[in-house]
């Protein structure tokens, strides 16, 4: 039987517009909650997030932030 998964940490978070326009397109495609689609991406991230290239965008957004 498959456990019933339980959020347990709750944190308020703030989304750029387009972070938001993505998070809400990535849920209305797989029917998730904002909440379980979070848990999803954060719980697989080794595997969603492409190992080349996440270096060089973290990079840019950092730039981008010091702007």
């Amino acid at each position: 039987m498959a456990q019933k998964l339980r959020l347990t940490r709750k944190h308020q978070i703030a989304l750029s517009e387009t972070a938001h326009r993505s998070l809400k397109r990535f849920c209305d495609e797989t029917g998730l909650s904002p909440d379980h689609a979070l848990t999803f991406l954060f719980e697989n991230a080794s595997s969603v997030f492409h190992e080349e290239t996440l270096p060089h965008r973290l990079r840019a957004f950092k730039a981008a932030l010091a702007e």
